[in-house]
């Protein structure tokens, strides 16, 4: 199972887009499991996570999440702000599958 976790500034606007992943998940037949959380709540989750995506809000800490984080073997990246604006579940999942 790939664990995928969505960080934004307090977790409540990716948690839409969450749902909309979820359900792509399902159609496709992934076996994920993903979550939003807020970017000061990361420490408590990073060790349960296998791909990092930030809210476009947040990807100015990219870098700081990759100097904190990258020995971990996380996968980060920052979310096509289109597709986060378009709450494009199954776009962001497929571009997350295929880091």
């Amino acid at each position: 199972m790939t664990k995928i976790t969505l960080v934004c500034n307090a977790g409540m606007s990716t948690s839409l887009l969450v749902s909309k992943m979820n359900l792509a998940a399902v159609k496709s037949g992934a076996n994920v499991k993903i979550r939003a959380i807020a970017e000061n709540e990361f420490d408590k989750y990073a060790d349960d996570t296998d791909i990092l995506l930030l809210g476009p809000q947040v990807g100015y800490t990219l870098k700081k999440m990759q100097a904190k984080y990258g020995a971990k073997g996380i996968k980060m990246a920052v979310i096509s702000s289109m597709d986060y604006g378009m709450m494009n579940g199954e776009k962001v999942l497929q571009a997350a599958l295929k880091m």
